[in-house]
């Protein structure tokens, strides 16, 4: 079939490996130190890889090839999280899914650690700036649409990322989900919302977790369906609540 994917010039290419991590779908590898697009069917042209090129040896194109396989994509990025996992040296349930499995993370704490948090926490404000926030409740048009730069969040990342309201909701309108509890479609409600609203740009925050790609995904789908060009990126946040690069 003739669509959209990416095109990397190996004359540019400075083999950085930005955009091999920047590809969540793992359609990019680095080999003999240049970036190549290994895996076309995991190519979803949405174009993750571009922004962070620093030779811009990445464009789109328009060509044959293979459709967009998310079922395969999916399938990866469980076998790679089980890799991980087995790695760490941690125990897979058998049949679970690896987003499900049970995990404690040790904080210290002492008594200054304890004061610190104390002493910052008087002084924290909620930054949300809109009600509901649920995907599933929000309307399809509102006044703090106009304009607004749209936050699209899984709904664990506010309990795994300790600075969430600071370094996220501040300045922006948050609307949150869980794909695998929600037995909705995300992307058609999400754009109606893009399409008609005055919607400046849109950060999708999603967990490490792979049911969580289907927010990504449905917030990049949803990008490209409402017809603009609107810019957008994709944070990703650790179980144990770190931003992964």
């Amino acid at each position: 079939m003739i669509r959209k994917i990416i095109h990397i010039d190996e004359e540019k290419c400075n083999g950085c490996g930005i955009c091999a991590t920047a590809c969540h779908e793992g359609a990019i590898d680095i080999i003999d130190g240049k970036a190549k697009l290994v895996r076309e069917h995991f190519c979803d042209g949405f174009g993750d890889c571009l922004p962070g090129c620093p030779t811009g040896a990445i464009t789109f194109e328009e060509r044959e090839a293979p459709a967009y396989d998310e079922a395969a994509v999916k399938q990866a990025q469980q076998l790679k999280q089980k890799e991980k996992m087995q790695r760490e040296g941690m125990q897979i349930p058998h049949g679970g899914c690896p987003g499900s499995r049970i995990r404690q993370m040790n904080r210290k704490e002492d008594a200054a650690a304890v004061a610190e948090y104390s002493n910052a926490n008087d002084a924290i404000k909620s930054q949300l700036r809109n009600w509901p926030v649920q995907i599933k409740l929000a309307p399809l048009q509102a006044p703090y649409f106009d304009g607004a730069k749209l936050l699209i969040a899984a709904d664990c990342t506010a309990y795994a990322y300790a600075n969430f309201h600071k370094e996220f909701i501040r300045g922006k309108v948050t609307l949150i989900g869980c794909p695998k509890l929600d037995a909705v479609n995300y992307s058609e409600k999400l754009t109606e919302i893009l399409r008609n609203n005055d919607i400046q740009s849109v950060t999708i925050l999603r967990m490490e977790v792979p049911c969580c790609g289907g927010l990504e995904m449905a917030a990049k789908k949803a990008i490209q369906d409402s017809g603009k060009f609107l810019p957008w990126q994709v944070v990703t946040i650790s179980i144990d609540g770190e931003i992964l690069e």
